[in-house]
C-alpha cells in the first residue's frame, strides 16, 4: 500500500483548488486514504453563509486514542501565471524542486502525511487506537465553512481527538528548526468619522471629519499594548487603510474611514482590547463609529508530551532540535485547540503565496519520515 508522496503532491497541485473551489483535491486525498482502509466522510458545508466548501474527515480505527493530522487543500490565487517559470498548476519537478501553487502551503505536507501513514501501516499494521485526518477547503478564505464545520460534525457524531499535528509551513528557512505551539489573536477595527460636506471656501458651512480622524488614528498609533509574554511576541496595532472617497480638491468630505488590525498575545482577550481601543479613542475626543471583526483569539498549547513527540521525530530525521514559536498569521489550529492539544509543523515557508512557489523534493521525503516518526512515538510498540 506504499504511497509516493511526490506523485501525490503533484496530483494535488494539478487540482487548481483556489478558495473556495475544490477542483477535485478532496477526492484525490479520499481515494488514496480509502485504499488504505480509511472511512472517508466528504463533508460539504455552507452553514455559516458564503459558498459551500468541500471538507474531509477520514478515520482508520474505531477506538482511542485518536491521533489526527490536519491541513487544507485550498490555495491562494496564482497571480500572473505567465510570470511563473512553470505552470502553477502543473506540479513540475525541476532540479530537485517541486513547483506549483500549494507546494509549500500545504499540499506537500498533505502528501507527506498520507505517505507517512502508508509506511507506518505497512510496517506496524493497524495502530493501537485510531489515525484520522481533518482536511478543509476553506483555510485561505474566510474559514467560515471549513475546519469549524468539520469539528461541529465530529461533535455531533461522537468523534473526539486526542492529539493533532497541523501541517502548516512552520520553518522559516530550514526544515527542522521550528514547531508552533500557538498563535496570536487577530481582530480588525473599522473606524468611521462623519461630518458635513461642503465647499472648502466656506468651511463655516461644513464640518470636516478628517482632522478628527487624523487625531483618533494618531492616538491609536501611539498606543503601546505590551512588551510580549513568555511564549508570545508583543501585541501590535497597525493602521492598514484610510479612505475618504474624495476625488475633488475643493470639497470637504462628509466622512472618513480607516481600518486597523491588531495581532495580540495572551495579555488580552478581544473584549479587553476592544474596551482599551474605545477608551483610547474617547480620550482623544470627537464622535466616531467603530466596528470590530474577530478572526480568532490568541491560543497556546503549553509545551508538553505532544511537542516532545514532534521534536523527537524532527531531531531523529534531521539532526536538529526545533524551537517553539507562536509567530505568523492565523491558522486553523485556533479552532482545533479547543478539542485537543495541537502542534504545527510543516515545510519551509519561504516561497508560500509567491510566484514560483516551490519546495525541495528531499524536504517532502524528510517530512514524510518525520510524520511517520510522530506516529511511531504516539503509538509505541
Amino acid at each position: 500500500m506504499a504511497v509516493d508522496p511526490i506523485a501525490l503532491a503533484q496530483a494535488l497541485i494539478r487540482c487548481p483548488s483556489v478558495t473556495p473551489a475544490d477542483a477535485g483535491a478532496i477526492g484525490v486525498l479520499a481515494d488514496a486514504l480509502e485504499t488504505m482502509g480509511f472511512a472517508c466522510h466528504r463533508l460539504s458545508s455552507d452553514e455559516r453563509g458564503g459558498p459551500a466548501i468541500a471538507n474531509l474527515y477520514a478515520r482508520l480505527g474505531t477506538h482511542g486514542p485518536n491521533f489526527c493530522f490536519a491541513g487544507h487543500t485550498d490555495v491562494v490565487p496564482a497571480g500572473d501565471a505567465a510570470a511563473w517559470t512553470e505552470d502553477p498548476f502543473a506540479g513540475v519537478v525541476r532540479e530537485g524542486r517541486l513547483f506549483g501553487r500549494g507546494a509549500a502551503d500545504m499540499k506537500g505536507a498533505l502528501a507527506a502525511m498520507v505517505g507517512a501513514i502508508a509506511e507506518f501501516l505497512d510496517e506496524r499494521g493497524a495502530p493501537a487506537g485510531s489515525i484520522s485526518l481533518l482536511i478543509t477547503g476553506d483555510e485561505e478564505g474566510r474559514a467560515l465553512n471549513g475546519t469549524r464545520s468539520v469539528l461541529d460534525w465530529m461533535k455531533a457524531h461522537g468523534e473526539t481527538l486526542d492529539a493533532c499535528v497541523l501541517g502548516e509551513p512552520t520553518n522559516p528557512d530550514r526544515l527542522g528548526t521550528t514547531i508552533k505551539i500557538g498563535r496570536r489573536g487577530s481582530m480588525t477595527g473599522r473606524l468611521t468619522v462623519r461630518g458635513t460636506q461642503g465647499h472648502v471656501a466656506y468651511p463655516q458651512l461644513a464640518d470636516n471629519p478628517l482632522p478628527r480622524l487624523v487625531r483618533l488614528l494618531a492616538a491609536l498609533d501611539e498606543l503601546s499594548l505590551d512588551s510580549g509574554t513568555r511564549h508570545f511576541d508583543p501585541s501590535n496595532l497597525e493602521i492598514v487603510s484610510i479612505d475618504v472617497g474624495n476625488g475633488a480638491t475643493n470639497v470637504i468630505p462628509a466622512k472618513g474611514e480607516a481600518v486597523f488590525n491588531i495581532r495580540f498575545n495572551d495579555t488580552y482577550d478581544s473584549a479587553e482590547l476592544e474596551a482599551l481601543v474605545r477608551a483610547t479613542l474617547d480620550a482623544a475626543g470627537g464622535g466616531y463609529e467603530l466596528a470590530f471583526e474577530l478572526t480568532g483569539e490568541s491560543f497556546l498549547t503549553p509545551p508538553g508530551p505532544l511537542a516532545v513527540i514532534v521534536k523527537d521525530a524532527v531531531q531523529a530525521a534531521t539532526g536538529l532540535r526545533p524551537g517553539t514559536s507562536t509567530t505568523g498569521g492565523t491558522s486553523d489550529a485556533r479552532f482545533i485547540h479547543h478539542h485537543c492539544p495541537v502542534v504545527e509543523f510543516g515545510l519551509v515557508g519561504q516561497t508560500m503565496h509567491k510566484l514560483d512557489e516551490n519546495v525541495p523534493v528531499a524536504d517532502i521525503l524528510t517530512l514524510t519520515r518525520i510524520y511517520r516518526g510522530v506516529l511511531e512515538r504516539f503509538f509505541p510498540l
